[in-house]
């Protein structure tokens, strides 16, 4: 059961009450926004996706997400800083209009809707083989198809509805990772009660070819693996807007990115790679999660590890149906995108925005079973550096809006990156290495990736200078204080 939302303008921040239809609503509680800022940055990937990794970079994998857990780290303390100050549903998007200009708002903020209608199909369709595995009566577009139905379902019901599936999801995962990280550690001591685990032992990190068994390099081929796991992590950002205190959920989840990072992501893999030799064959047959849990003789391993996969295909399709049909939301209230995506129904549901989200996704899906190795292709590979896109222009947005801050609204900054301006551009030349080092790499894809992805975002930035010559949209200046900075969304229903 939810609780009626507060009715709050989610875009104008904590400070006055707006009319029930008159945008979005206050809907998330403060334990919602803590466990969607836990969740966020524990994705499908981390499960389905690290024992290429391990195969690839052996235990230095956990130098690989290391490097890339402190790129998100550094990103997130940027947009923190941004978003504590003016907290909104647009996120970096609205940031990067106010700081850069109307052209990399529009261009960041399309380029992310359609990065996550696209992982709507990914994850559907990976929810769908789980699924079918365990009843084959529906065939697997048939649980694609119920899936998508049930979240889509849940998100127009009302943003309380939503934070309270993801909050549930999203303890599933934490849980889920947490008992394995202590059963994992307790059997690599040699003190799990009635477990004999013949091959744990931290020896394992280096007894077989050394810590960095294929070479240094191999480092970086493992942050181009593992990069795209962190995608989700900016989701409380946008969230917050639609909270009880869009402040503190922000601070917060800024400043607990840390200890997420480092117990959820190296904790695990460093438990994975103790318990099991990296080049031990079980790893990319079952998968790293699982054959972790084989290597203790817990029972049907497998198809536990198949419920928590599936949790986390939930909970990303969940957050992306959510996350893209906000970014469709902000869009329309700056009037770079048709204005119906910025009406919003009694309850503060932006129904256009959400509906028009999933039918892409439903292309996008029906692409997938239909031509998997040419449309649905490219369109994965044409979002798949938009992580990366997005990175970057948070690091310049955050250069300018740092100044537009203390000019404007002082007592708003809050949350501050530290070391400003060097280590943001640090993280940014970091950013633009990973990039031009994907673009030396044929054996994972990491060229056609990069290459894809600029030729999307080309033609989206085309786009987008030509609406701001023609003079479309909203103009651009506004005060931080003055938010909010758009004329407020029209009510339906």
């Amino acid at each position: 059961m939810t609780s009626q939302p507060t009715p709050t303008k989610a875009a104008s921040g904590p400070d006055g009450p707006g009319e029930p239809g008159g945008g979005l609503q206050a809907g998330l509680k403060n334990r919602h926004l803590s466990m969607i800022a836990i969740g966020g940055v524990i994705g499908a990937g981390l499960f389905v996706g690290s024992s290429s990794g391990i195969a690839t970079a052996g235990p230095g994998i956990l130098l690989s997400y290391a490097l890339v857990g402190t790129l998100v780290v550094l990103v997130m303390r940027m947009l923190g800083e941004m978003s504590a100050a003016n907290p909104t549903s647009g996120s970096f998007s609205a940031h990067a209009d106010r700081a850069l200009g109307r052209w990399a708002g529009f261009s960041i903020g399309w380029l992310y809707w359609f990065f996550w209608v696209v992982v709507l199909a990914v994850e559907a369709t990976a929810g769908a083989k789980i699924l079918e595995g365990w009843i084959p009566a529906v065939p697997q577009w048939g649980w694609a198809l119920i899936v998508m139905l049930v979240l889509t379902a849940t998100n127009l019901v009302s943003v309380g509805s939503y934070g309270e599936f993801e909050f549930w999801f999203a303890g599933i995962k934490v849980v889920a990772i947490g008992a394995f990280i202590v059963i994992g550690g307790l059997a690599i001591f040699g003190v799990l009660p009635g477990v004999d685990a013949e091959k744990a032992g931290l020896g394992n990190l280096t007894d077989h070819g050394g810590f960095l068994p294929n070479g240094p390099g191999a480092i970086l081929t493992g942050v181009l693996l593992v990069v795209f796991s962190f995608m989700g992590s900016e989701i409380a950002t946008l969230a917050a807007g639609e909270s009880e205190d869009p402040q503190r959920a922000v601070t917060k989840s800024t400043n607990s990115i840390i200890w997420r990072v480092g117990v959820f992501y190296l904790g695990s893999i460093l438990v994975v790679v103790a318990l099991l030799p990296w080049n031990d064959p079980s790893i990319k047959e079952q998968g790293s999660y699982v054959a972790a849990l084989d290597s203790l003789g817990i029972a049907h391993a497998g198809q536990i590890m198949n419920f928590i996969v599936l949790t986390s295909v939930l909970s990303c399709l969940n957050s992306g149906l959510y996350t893209a049909s906000r970014m469709a939301f902000s869009l329309g209230q700056r009037r770079d995108a048709p204005k119906a995506f910025a009406r919003t129904t009694s309850r503060g549901v932006p129904m256009t925005a959400i509906i028009v989200s999933v039918v892409f996704g439903f292309v996008a899906v029906f692409f997938n079973y239909k031509f998997p190795d040419s449309v649905f292709l490219f369109l994965v590979n044409s979002s798949g550096a938009v992580a990366l896109f997005v990175w970057l222009v948070i690091c310049f947005s955050q250069l300018r809006m740092r100044k537009i801050i203390q000019r404007e609204s002082p007592e708003k900054l809050v949350v501050k990156m530290w070391l400003y301006p060097y280590l943001t551009w640090a993280t940014a030349a970091l950013i633009v290495f990973v990039l031009g080092y994907m673009l030396t790499d044929t054996e994972h894809d990491g060229r056609e990736t990069v290459l894809l992805s600029l030729l999307v975002a080309a033609v989206v930035l085309v786009i987008a200078v030509i609406r701001q010559r023609a003079g479309a949209g909203a103009p651009t200046v506004r005060r931080i204080a003055d938010e909010p900075h758009d004329d407020a969304p029209v009510k339906v229903g």
